[in-house]
């Protein structure tokens, strides 16, 4: 063998030791490192993109389906529920992410809190949507699919509740000024809002649990001594709205008393027909009972129709222009409706109890008593019992006002005194303002509120 010159050994020896162009090699890794992440990057921040809009797009069509079904069948809702999902997610570029079959009624398990589907319920609504490969709208990746990964399957659930806000079943609540004076007593999370602001006088006692709310903190108005004089306010402050949404169905509420059997494409408002509240369910017959009057003692009304008044919805006209009297100092008046066009005004000493009082007076008294009326049965808060008041005017009541698990409703404004210790389950609902005055006890009962004028809310359960 022909021996290697020494200059070919030293070329050999150089092309070994040469460390020229290794950083292409490196950056040649490098490059598809960076490629790998920077696809990973981007494929995945378009994932959680996609994520968040699917997951809008359940909790608008699962408020959608709940709201709509508290006014609407079962299919209805969901066919509406499906035009809002469909909004948000339009289909043309995302597929059937949300189907009927996905949209579920039912409730939440009251110790575990998990949605149960149960067809025919309005409690609570489940809804499912979903891109993926079973449906041929998985999202498809940009860069990734170079690593072997050509789309992403995505889910979302969203689980929508109905409930009833707390101040509005026992509280004062009013659109404007809620007007409180001195020395009274807030207990047993008794609730104060207004959409406007609360004003307050001295020697006020809120105590733990109370709720005392506006939109702004900053418009609460105290006297000189502020908070000093009104122990427990500050821990019971808090910020928030409140959509007086069963004020919007007042005209309907009163439709539904006096046209029981009407369809829901007669009422005032149709739309919202179907969310009307209940009758009280202590009427035994539906057919209301006309007649007129200048002054009625409770005697009186449980004889009329033949003796059948008691049980029964009655249209009461008035003689003249004085309004209404009504009596029920010697019987109390009981498991009756009463509407009437005119101001209702109650005898002094009067107790209603498991009964309806309803004017369409505009005036500023349309409901009112001189002294000592006595809404609801004193049963410390007992199941059943309680009155409802409804006006499309204001309620006055200047004296010794006692309240037992009783509801006051007024497009208008509420004024009142109470006695003391003498107000337990109170809710008092005002288009205007409410104006109370002193040396009142207010405290929660939870019962014995049953028949109160209520709708449903909803809010996002997860």
């Amino acid at each position: 063998m022909t021996s290697i010159s020494n200059y070919a050994k030293n070329r050999l020896a150089n092309f070994f030791l040469n460390e020229a162009g290794n950083m292409t090699v490196v950056g040649i890794f490098g490059v598809i490192a960076i490629a790998a992440s920077g696809s990973f990057a981007l494929d995945v921040t378009n994932a959680i993109t996609s994520r968040t809009h699917l997951q809008t797009a359940a909790d608008s069509a699962a408020h959608a389906a709940l709201y709509n079904r508290h006014i609407m069948n079962e299919d209805d809702a969901k066919v509406e529920a499906l035009k809002i999902a469909n909004a948000t997610l339009p289909a043309s570029a995302n597929g059937q992410a949300i189907l009927l079959e996905d949209i579920e009624f039912g409730r939440l398990d009251s110790n575990t809190g998990e949605f149960i589907a149960e067809p025919g319920l309005k409690n609570a609504v489940r809804v499912m949507a979903t891109l993926n490969g079973d449906r041929d709208n998985a999202l498809p990746t940009y860069l990734m699919k170079f690593l072997g990964v050509t789309n992403f399957d995505l889910a979302a659930q969203s689980i929508y509740t109905s409930y009833r806000p707390g101040c509005l079943r026992e509280g004062f609540v009013a659109q404007n000024v809620v007007d409180v004076q001195s020395n009274n007593t807030f207990s047993n999370g008794f609730c104060i809002h207004s959409n406007t602001y609360v004003k307050l006088s001295n020697n006020n006692t809120f105590e733990p649990g109370t709720i005392v709310s506006m939109p702004n903190l900053g418009d609460l108005q105290l006297p000189k001594s502020g908070f000093e004089s009104n122990g427990g306010l500050e821990t019971a402050l808090r910020k928030s709205s409140t959509n007086l949404r069963i004020l919007a169905r007042i005209d309907n509420i009163i439709y539904k008393h006096e046209n029981p059997s009407a369809a829901l494409s007669s009422y005032p408002d149709p739309e919202l027909a179907a969310d009307t509240p209940p009758l009280p369910p202590y009427l035994k017959d539906s057919i209301p009972i006309s007649s007129m009057h200048k002054s009625i003692t409770t005697a009186e009304i449980y004889a009329l129709g033949g003796g059948l008044g008691r049980g029964r919805i009655h249209l009461m006209k008035c003689q003249g222009a004085s309004g209404l009297t009504i009596d029920a100092s010697a019987q109390p008046l009981a498991d009756v409706v009463i509407i009437s066009t005119c101001t209702i005004k109650f005898s002094g000493g009067s107790k209603i109890e498991n009964a309806r009082i309803i004017s369409k007076s505009t005036a500023a008294d349309s409901i009112n008593s001189p002294s000592g009326l006595h809404l609801g049965r004193d049963d410390n808060c007992a199941v059943g019992g309680g009155a409802q008041l409804l006006t499309l005017g204001s309620m006055k009541f200047p004296s010794d006002l006692h309240i037992y698990g009783s509801q006051l409703m007024a497009k208008g404004d509420i004024s009142f005194t109470a006695n003391a210790d003498a107000i337990q389950g109170a809710s008092l609902i005002a288009g205007g303002s409410i104006s109370g005055t002193s040396n009142m006890n207010m405290g929660l009962c939870l019962n014995g509120m049953e028949d109160n004028l209520e709708i449903s809310y909803f809010r996002l359960a997860r």
